[in-house]
């Protein structure tokens, strides 16, 4: 493919982009993956191109693009190199019309960066949230040790993390293939940390998901004691036996929930659990470094949806902790109505039956009754995280 070619090419997958983004359908990768898998002729180079010249100009779009020319537009607009490619040759985008008007800047919707304003983000330091991420992993303790570790990583704050570059293969290396690593952000790594699980507790992770940080708290209680991972969703839940058997997680109990009946489901750990984390649904402003379109999907009713479903699942989580235990809730969004105002709410609503317990951790800035993570300050994705104790 001629470069210019490319640019055309980025165009097409930005339209199928921006559609998927308005419509909730698949997310980027996939479809770039699938306009590649059906044009052979694109060879490893063309494929790295293409795909970068779409995640730039996601990247460079706030309000969601009227076209994927239009965003390649914004994107031509602040770099001669792209704009000297529209030169109307064989596969190449025509020439730019002097009418033409490209897809806005920004950090993200108009509305969205008000709400991220209103959370106390400046815009400048949002814009953060745009950079492409680091690849950082979590080293099992319960397969391995630092001399294990793959060369050309960096430490980082997190207690068993390491930081590699973004375009690192780590995934071919032969400590992940083994289970020795996983790939799991410092922020993520840091808020399983608040959990403080220990040997023989028993601890449940209310919205488990693939398991990620399922994974994190069977190493921290080096696989003594109980460990319940639920979640409403049968896809997802499924692949965590096979990830829990790579890293020698034995531990590991999988409940899968009905919405709406969790609580019956739950009944044999009610007042019995020494922590339960919700990692909560929530918008995932906090990831926009590896999901950039994310931000075009997102729509003010469906914030509210999340804030609700984060509340209910608070309510359901408080009744299991037992006198004395602890309850960690996490959201990967820098909106206070995701996290700060649900931690108010939450205490508000309990008199004095919980208090604030401050998880302490290396990073991130006071938030209300929890802290952020962010990229600007910690070099983590967005995370808000905060613990509560219940004293009776």
């Amino acid at each position: 493919m001629t470069p210019a070619a490319r640019v055309q090419a980025a165009i097409e997958i930005l339209d199928g982009v921006i559609a998927a983004a308005q419509a909730g359908g698949a997310p980027a990768d996939r479809l770039i993956a699938d306009w590649f898998r059906t044009r052979r002729f694109a060879g490893s180079k063309d494929r790295r191109a293409v795909r970068e010249l779409a995640y730039r100009a996601i990247r460079a779009c706030g309000e969601v693009p009227a076209s994927g020319r239009a965003a390649m537009l914004r994107l031509a607009s602040d770099d001669p190199a792209v704009s000297a490619l529209f030169d109307g040759s064989a596969h190449a985008p025509a020439p730019i019309g002097a009418d033409e008007t490209p897809a806005a800047a920004g950090v993200a919707p108009g509305w969205l960066e008000q709400r991220l304003e209103q959370s106390g983000v400046a815009l400048t330091d949002a814009a953060l949230l745009l950079d492409r991420a680091p690849l950082d992993v979590r080293l099992n303790t319960l397969r391995a040790d630092t001399a294990e570790m793959p060369e050309g990583g960096t430490r980082t704050v997190a207690t068993h993390g390491w930081r590699f570059p973004a375009d690192s293969r780590i995934e071919e290396s032969a400590a992940f293939r083994a289970g020795m690593i996983e790939v799991q952000d410092t922020g993520s790594q840091l808020t399983c940390e608040a959990v403080a699980a220990q040997p023989g507790e028993t601890v449940v992770d209310l919205c488990a998901g693939a398991g990620g940080k399922t994974l994190a708290l069977a190493a921290a209680m080096a696989n003594r004691g109980r460990l319940l991972a639920c979640d409403i969703d049968r896809a997802r839940l499924s692949r965590l036996p096979e990830r829990a058997t790579r890293a020698g997680a034995s531990l590991i109990e999988t409940l899968l929930l009905d919405p709406k009946r969790e609580a019956q489901a739950l009944a044999a750990v009610e007042g019995a659990a020494d922590a339960v984390l919700v990692d909560a649904p929530c918008s995932g402003t906090g990831t926009w470094r590896r999901n950039p379109e994310a931000r075009w999907r997102l729509t003010p009713v469906q914030l509210d949806r999340y804030a609700q479903m984060q509340s209910r699942l608070l309510d359901i989580a408080a009744r299991l902790v037992r006198p004395g235990g602890r309850l960690v809730f996490v959201t990967c969004s820098l909106l206070d109505a995701e996290g700060a105002g649900q931690a108010a709410a939450f205490l508000a609503n309990r008199g004095d039956s919980w208090r604030a317990d401050p998880p302490g951790l290396p990073a991130g800035e006071p938030r209300g009754h929890g802290l952020r993570l962010s990229p600007w300050h910690d070099g983590t994705d967005g995370f808000f995280v905060a613990r509560f104790e219940r004293l009776c």
